[in-house]
C-alpha cells in the first residue's frame, strides 16, 4: 500500500463535492507529529467543503484520520484560507467601524 494513499483518497473525496476539481490542491508533509495534508481549493468551493456549522469539513477529517489509523499514522487536515477569501471578523469590526466613522462627517 502506497505511503501517500491518505492524500490520494482525500483529494478524490474533494474533488467530487467540489465544481472546480481542477484546482484542487493537497500538499502532504510529514513529521514528527505525524501527517499533514494542507487543502487547497478554489474559494468558491469554500462553503461546500466546510458545509454548515463545519460538518462536512469535521466528516472530511474524521475519515482522513481513520485511513491514517490504518496505516499507523496521526493524519491531520488543514484547509488553507484561499486568497481573497472571507475576512476575518476582526477585519470586518475595524472595516465596520471605518466606515461607521467616515459616516459621521466630522
Amino acid at each position: 500500500m502506497p505511503k501517500d494513499n491518505d492524500k490520494e483518497f482525500l483529494e478524490y473525496i474533494i474533488k467530487a463535492l467540489v465544481d472546480n476539481p481542477d484546482d484542487v490542491k493537497v500538499d502532504r508533509r510529514v513529521d514528527e507529529m505525524g501527517v499533514l495534508l494542507s487543502l487547497k481549493i478554489n474559494s468558491e468551493d469554500m462553503g461546500q467543503i466546510i458545509g454548515k456549522a463545519g460538518a462536512t469539513a469535521r466528516s472530511i477529517r474524521n475519515l482522513v484520520r481513520i485511513v491514517g489509523l490504518k496505516n499507523h499514522a496521526r493524519v491531520n487536515l488543514k484547509i488553507e484560507e484561499p486568497e481573497g477569501g472571507k475576512a476575518t471578523t476582526q477585519e470586518r469590526k475595524e472595516t465596520s467601524a471605518k466606515e461607521g466613522l467616515d459616516d459621521l462627517k466630522l
